[in-house]
């Protein structure tokens, strides 16, 4: 089967998942892709340019798969001559009901705030299967298009909520894990445990939160390590350089990591990974640092609880400020002995890929 892969955003975890399909999947799949740059302009205009590309290009596809970043109603609008007899599936990496807003984007005062949320609904509307990568990703898209509908004035079409949650699935990233990465040992040693941030340098990532939690433990004659991993985008948090300054005597990593080989093996070099993100839909870069032995404490929100074994999610998710605080210096006084690499082992392509195909074979062939 030959399948037509969309992507308009191919930066990070959109690149990696498409490229990671490609390479695992059974069928032949073809990526037409658009450099991860100026998402806003990618979810207006990115249909107008793959429907050029579509039709210049020598394309025989069986399937469309597009991901949310693309106007897929749009790109369906301008191809119908060479694609309405096609299937079509839609996956969800995310999606603009649930994404907070940064609070330097001009859109919300500006009342713009719904647009791109009424092109992901366009967009799931107008798809065959949409595919999610977390029933959290699911959940909050629905609750939030249900909202956005009920506001409008007339013809509400509410029963496009149902349409759309009918032909609905959770389909977990496929992930790459690395071969010869050997996880820290977890035991009682002279050794100070290590904490380890993997995150994007963003706001929505609660680095406030983290690092003064830190600053906290660290006045208390707490003693632990620090890796800082993640990559920085334009205007960075103050905190990251407070935190360098006032940890300085404690890091043993900072910034990003020169190559995957060096990131995963700092990542095996972790102990504790405290996770304070106001903004997850799957979090591949907690599953990375889990896959690599890091013990996480997670948020009990977003996506997070689906990555920890019921009988291990009071130990490990926080509910508030003061509970993560808590958790937090128990587990560096206390070091948890928990195999986190083996909760998310089901993640890795390998066994991720024969679902996705069987899934998208299945479409094809109703």
């Amino acid at each position: 089967m030959n399948i037509l892969l969309l992507e308009p955003f191919m930066g990070e975890s959109h690149k990696a998942w498409a490229e990671g399909y490609v390479r695992h999947s059974a069928h032949q799949v073809q990526v037409m892709g658009l450099p991860g740059r100026h998402w806003k302009w990618r979810m207006h205009g990115a249909a107008e340019t793959f429907a050029r590309l579509f039709d210049e290009g020598d394309y025989a596809p069986d399937l469309i798969l597009a991901t949310d970043m693309l106007d897929l109603a749009g790109w369906l609008a301008l191809t119908r001559k060479h694609t309405a007899h096609l299937p079509v599936a839609i996956y969800f990496h995310e999606n603009q009901f649930a994404y907070p807003w940064s609070p330097d984007d001009p859109d919300p005062k500006l009342q713009r705030d719904v647009h791109y949320a009424y092109i992901n609904y366009r967009s799931a509307l107008a798809a065959d299967r949409v595919l999610w990568n977390s029933a959290y990703n699911r959940d909050s898209f629905l609750a939030g298009l249900e909202k956005m509908l009920r506001a409008f004035p007339d013809h509400q079409e509410l029963r496009n909520v149902d349409r759309i949650r009918q032909k609905s699935e959770v389909l977990p990233l496929g992930m790459d894990f690395p071969d010869g990465i050997h996880p820290n040992p977890v035991q009682a040693s002279a050794e100070p445990p290590i904490v380890v941030w993997n995150h994007r340098w963003e706001y929505d990532k609660g680095p406030q939160l983290f690092f003064e939690t830190l600053f906290a433990l660290a006045d208390q004659g707490v003693d632990f390590r620090l890796i800082v991993l993640g990559r920085s985008y334009g205007k960075v948090p103050p905190i990251f350089a407070e935190a360098q300054a006032r940890l300085a005597d404690r890091i043993l990593h900072w910034g990003f990591a020169t190559d995957a080989q060096a990131y995963h093996r700092l990542l095996g070099q972790g102990h504790i990974l405290p996770v304070t993100a106001q903004q997850d839909f799957f979090g591949a870069s907690v599953v990375e640092a889990m896959h690599a032995g890091c013990i996480p404490l997670l948020p009990n929100a977003l996506a997070y609880p689906a990555h920890i074994p019921q009988k291990f999610q009071d130990a490990l998710l926080w509910n508030d400020v003061t509970d993560f605080k808590t958790k937090l210096r128990g587990m560096l006084l206390s070091l948890p002995h928990f195999d986190a690499r083996a909760w998310v082992a089901h993640y890795a392509w390998q066994m991720q890929a024969p679902i996705y195909d069987r899934l998208l074979q299945d479409l094809v062939g109703r």
